[in-house]
């Protein structure tokens, strides 16, 4: 796909259902059927939406929220949703093992156009959250894989940058699991001041 097709895409997804997007010449044209209008956008602006920089994106976002052409950004979910999807990911992990659900992320946590960077509150309490129902369930237990996932699940879905981490320490030899989200980790990098290194990375899809 190229980028412009990429790019295109990704607006697509973003925008309300009301609202169809067509790639012009010079950018793209919005047609707004609920207002019966059309909104233009320059080349340069349509690509930051497939682009690197979240920070580009969410300005974007915010003038074709302010616009009307897309919706504002989703709640966040209450403590007992997140403790529902905490139980579902860690009997998923139990029986088709770690490998699987993370190829069956692209599934529960589309990379959204949307990409929005959280604010270190938001990602905050979602940890202690996540924490708290983890190490309190006599199912979950405090496992690392189940919290990382349903922390990267939780923050994609809500349209929010992260990066789920897969990491390993050679003495003794060890696995960990988190994710990084507004320079915070759900769980902790490095517990119990064991730090790992990073081998495996799942965060924008596509890019």
């Amino acid at each position: 796909m190229t980028e412009d097709a990429r790019a295109l895409a990704a607006m697509a997804r973003l925008l309300s259902p009301h609202c169809r997007v067509t790639g012009t010449s010079d950018g793209a044209l919005i047609a707004d059927w609920k207002r019966t209008r059309f909104i233009g956008m320059a080349a340069a602006d349509v690509r930051k939406l497939a682009g690197d920089s979240p920070e580009e994106r969410a300005e974007l976002v915010g003038v074709l929220t302010r616009a009307g052409c897309a919706s504002g950004r989703r709640k966040p979910p209450s403590d007992a949703v997140v403790a529902r999807w905490l139980s579902g990911v860690h009997l998923l992990i139990r029986t088709a093992g770690f490998g699987r659900v993370l190829r069956l992320l692209a599934l529960a946590a589309p990379g959204y156009a949307r990409a929005d960077v959280p604010t270190r509150e938001e990602v905050a309490r979602l940890k202690r959250v996540v924490q708290t129902r983890g190490r309190g369930s006599w199912v979950v237990n405090g496992d690392c894989k189940s919290e990382a996932v349903t922390a990267f699940v939780v923050l994609r879905r809500l349209g929010l940058a992260a990066v789920l981490h897969v990491g390993v320490r050679e003495h003794p030899f060890a696995m960990h699991a988190w994710t990084e989200s507004a320079g915070l980790c759900i769980p902790d990098a490095d517990p119990r001041g064991h730090a790992f290194t990073s081998v495996l990375s799942v965060g924008s899809w596509g890019r």
